[in-house]
């Protein structure tokens, strides 16, 4: 008998996210397009007369926001809706409409940061000063300022604003090869039955007892990866000279200086971050040979890096997870508590379980205007109670910011983002080592805990090596290559698992074909290692019950985008400025080496 993943239509109601509290009918959703496509010639008057003076200037901003509003939502509807069921073609479509749009609408604005600009520094801060509705746009008026030499003219700005859309193509090609068309032959057990494969349940073979199933899964996902790898690479490298085209576009001097800078985030804080990574890859090197003797094997296969070390299974039914994410965020506040509870179990905030054509990973998402969405694929188990808190972690940043902020700040850096998930996670994996005795479940805690380094302490710095890497290359002019990627992300991964772990090249290095939307963000993946190196700061305030630390965590979620990110992140009481944080993470992991090794020796 085949273990299967149900298809969408089986998926009860109470286990979906309400995506019908954004439009109630597709009708509704296809009237509020036209009306936006309507709106657009508004945005259109406005040119050439920005600088007549701030009340136009005023006047310019409300109309955008209006619009802006009403688009985000359909677009949000549309790609939450695509998410959840990638094959059905209706969603395909309308997933693709709303991207379109939303690139007609920055094309019909791409004149108005031009003639910003023209109007002057001098001007501006005196029109914040005399026109009250622009007075909240002080921040947004420096950012712009501060990029003012890489901001080109109407005409430029409008064509790259074009471009959005098809330029959008690389990283839409992989995800739909990923989520709706590869398919993946099944994983085997001991017995000879077979196991499905989809996006939704991978991460749950890979953690399974039998040692069977989590090898034939893994090789089976990475085959098929491997099986349209020139297609993946071609994609990918599409993607990268787009970065390298953009960045030089606007007279960056790389792809990442063309990311950082927006946000004022010095380059240092990248090459300390890889540089501080590289230096502490014996921590890593020392719980590999620690879970090789653990499993009794030689070498650590890949595929048991995320073997069980206990025979308890430790189930965890998705209502158990909620009460203990929610107890574990008590320091907080009831406030925020009672938010993350009544979103996690009544609103339905939560598409809650894998099914078939789901899109991997997990993701929060939204805009002011409606709640949170989260995307996950629930296993009742202790990784998913972790995505679970991480990404209420985002929910929670968004909910905050947008009952706070004005739509100009409502929506927040990447950089912060990844600081909000990993604080969640480790303030409640901090409550069940401390409430959960029985030795066995603290190993599976701890076993969760390293999961979730390995991914954001582990495989994100070698993808942001990677990523350097290869946008180094695309600026060169040199060839990017499914054979080449694979080799380079080969060797990466070698170095980071030093002599304990078994190199299956191909397959390891097949693992940039698996990230269809990180590395297509133009440096994205090193925030996650800068993000749970914050988190890890922030937590131990707020746990060590430093004065007023929570309400400088709470002030900081409620900022938005209304600050830099390195500056709401030194409100809260952590400096990413400088390697001193990522320091300490690497000391919170050799920390959890230490407790592990000790557990195990118990048993």
């Amino acid at each position: 008998m085949t273990a299967t993943v149900p298809p969408r239509a089986e998926i009860a109601r109470e286990h979906t996210w309400d995506t019908d509290s954004i439009f109630a009918t597709e009708s509704g959703w296809e009237a509020e397009m036209e009306a936006v496509k309507a709106l657009l010639p508004e945005l259109s008057r406005f040119e050439g007369r920005l600088g007549d003076g701030p009340a136009t200037l005023a006047d310019y901003l409300d109309t955008t926001e209006q619009v802006m509003r009403r688009l985000s939502k359909a677009f949000v509807y549309a790609s939450l809706r695509y998410a959840v069921d990638t094959q059905d073609q209706g969603e395909v479509a309308r997933n693709d409409q709303a991207r379109g749009l939303y690139a007609r609408a920055s094309a019909a604005t791409a004149f108005a940061e031009p003639e910003m600009l023209a109007i002057g520094a001098q001007a501006l801060h005196a029109w914040i000063r005399d026109e009250p509705r622009l007075a909240s746009y002080a921040h947004y008026f420096d950012r712009l300022l501060r990029r003012a030499e890489h901001v080109r003219s109407a005409e430029v700005e409008e064509l790259l604003k074009q471009a959005q859309e098809p330029f959008g193509n690389a990283s839409a090609t992989h995800g739909i090869l990923a989520n709706a068309d590869l398919r993946f032959a099944p994983a085997t057990d001991e017995a000879g039955q077979a196991v499905e494969i989809a996006q939704g349940n991978i991460g749950a073979l890979l953690t399974h007892r039998d040692r069977a199933v989590r090898r034939t899964a893994w090789e089976n996902y990475a085959d098929a990866h491997l099986s349209v790898k020139n297609t993946l690479a071609s994609c990918l490298a599409a993607g990268i000279k787009q970065n390298v085209f953009l960045a030089r576009a606007r007279r960056y001097g790389s792809a990442l200086e063309a990311s950082l800078a927006p946000n004022q985030i010095p380059v240092a804080v990248f090459h300390s971050l890889i540089d501080t990574y590289r230096r502490h890859l014996p921590t890593w090197h020392r719980y590999w040979n620690l879970r090789r003797r653990a499993l009794g094997q030689d070498k650590l296969h890949p595929s048991d890096m995320k073997a069980p070390l206990t025979a308890d299974t430790h189930p965890i039914p998705y209502g158990q997870a909620v009460e203990w994410v929610a107890e574990g965020m008590r320091p907080l506040g009831n406030e925020y508590v009672e938010t993350l509870r009544r979103g996690a179990l009544k609103a339905r905030w939560v598409d809650i379980y894998p099914n078939r054509n789901k899109r991997q990973g997990a993701f929060s998402a939204g805009v002011q205007g409606t709640h949170p969405f989260i995307l996950m694929s629930y296993n009742d188990d202790l990784l998913g109670l972790s995505t679970l808190a991480h990404e209420l972690g985002h929910s929670l940043h968004s909910y905050y910011s947008w009952q706070t902020q004005p739509w100009v700040y409502s929506g927040y850096s990447l950089f912060v983002a990844e600081v909000a998930s990993n604080f969640n996670q480790a303030l409640v994996r901090a409550h069940l080592l401390q409430t959960q005795t029985d030795p066995d479940f603290q190993i599976a805690l701890l076993e969760e805990a390293f999961s979730n380094f390995h991914r954001y302490f582990f495989v994100m710095p070698t993808l942001a090596r990677f990523e350097q890497e290869i946008h180094e290359r695309a600026w060169r002019g040199e060839p990017l290559t499914a054979q080449n990627l694979t080799a380079l992300m080969a060797n990466l991964f070698a170095e980071g698992f030093g002599d304990a772990v078994e190199m299956d090249r191909d397959r390891v290095g097949s693992t940039w074909m698996q990230f269809p939307t990180h590395l297509y963000s133009n440096f994205y993946v090193y925030q996650y290692a800068t993000g749970i190196a914050g988190a890890h700061a922030l937590a131990d305030r707020v746990l060590g019950e430093e004065p007023g630390a929570a309400e400088a965590y709470l002030s900081f979620l409620k900022a938005g985008g209304s600050l830099y990110p390195l500056d709401a992140l030194k409100q809260a009481g952590v400096d990413l400025s400088t390697p001193e944080p990522v320091e300490r993470a690497f000391g919170v992991l050799a920390g959890m080496v230490d407790r592990l090794e000790a557990l195990l020796e118990l048993r």
